[in-house]
């Protein structure tokens, strides 16, 4: 099973002293994309004013140009341990066993916008770039990854994907057309039975479903597969409306 998770736009800074290196990083058919990005934001972080604008910051968010520009030299750590926010607190990566980390590793890509996927324990910089961003010298975002990423999947062949990004970032990946997958959206359960999405639990949902994967380590590779781990778990997990898509009721 593979697993897909969103990014975070809050990050902790620092890390340790070992640089980006993106021959490390899952998917290395995706460099290309990957250095076009890095060099285009690097490049627009050398005028602040105008990166300020591009990247629609305030003046509290400035300080992170600095780090935009410093992209290639910066610290890196694990994607796991860089993203903040709520998903990524409920997930608590930091504080799992080694057994549980190296599943994630195997397991879990996080969809960042500058790197495309990249593995929970990929080494990545802090950094400030959202998948809606209209980036000087390069294509929109969607066009300068969406093809390559899906692409990258169909080589990886994985035999299921469980899809719980954002739509913003399943655009910039689709996941091929033929490949077993369930996209999650979070719903709470109304009276009458009727599923209603859910914003403000969602992404606190996805976390603590995807901890609770990786303490357990399922050998899970269908949706079947996936059900029936939840039930036995104690999550709600079911097939949703759509055709492809599954509820976490919460």
């Amino acid at each position: 099973m593979l697993i897909l998770l969103p990014p975070s736009e809050t990050k902790h800074p620092g890390g340790v002293r070992r640089v980006l290196d993106l021959d490390t990083m899952a998917f290395p058919e995706l460099r290309p994309q990957r250095e076009a990005v890095v060099d285009a934001l690097v490049a627009l972080s050398a005028d602040e004013n105008e990166a300020a604008r591009v990247l629609k910051l305030s003046e509290r968010q400035r300080p992170e140009i600095a780090a935009n520009a410093r992209l290639r030299e910066a610290p890196t750590m694990p994607a796991v341990d860089r993203y903040t926010g709520v998903l990524f607190d409920a997930l608590d990566a930091s504080s799992l066993d080694a057994a549980s980390r190296r599943w994630l590793g195997a397991h879990v890509l996080i969809h960042s916008a500058p790197f495309g996927p990249v593995g929970a324990l990929d080494r990545i910089p802090a950094y400030r770039l959202a998948a809606n961003t209209a980036l000087p010298g390069v294509p929109p975002l969607t066009r300068q990854w969406a093809g390559a990423v899906t692409a990258a999947l169909a080589a990886a062949s994985p035999p299921f994907v469980l899809d719980l990004r954002s739509e913003a970032y399943a655009a910039l990946g689709p996941v091929p057309a033929d490949m077993p997958t369930r996209y999650v959206r979070v719903v709470a359960e109304g009276p009458d039975g009727s599923a209603r999405a859910l914003n403000h639990f969602n992404k606190h949902a996805k976390g603590a479903f995807v901890r609770a994967l990786a303490e357990s380590r399922p050998r899970a590779s269908t949706a079947v597969g996936l059900l029936r781990w939840a039930e036995a778990a104690g999550f709600v997990l079911r097939e949703g409306d759509a055709p492809g898509e599954l509820d976490l009721v919460v």
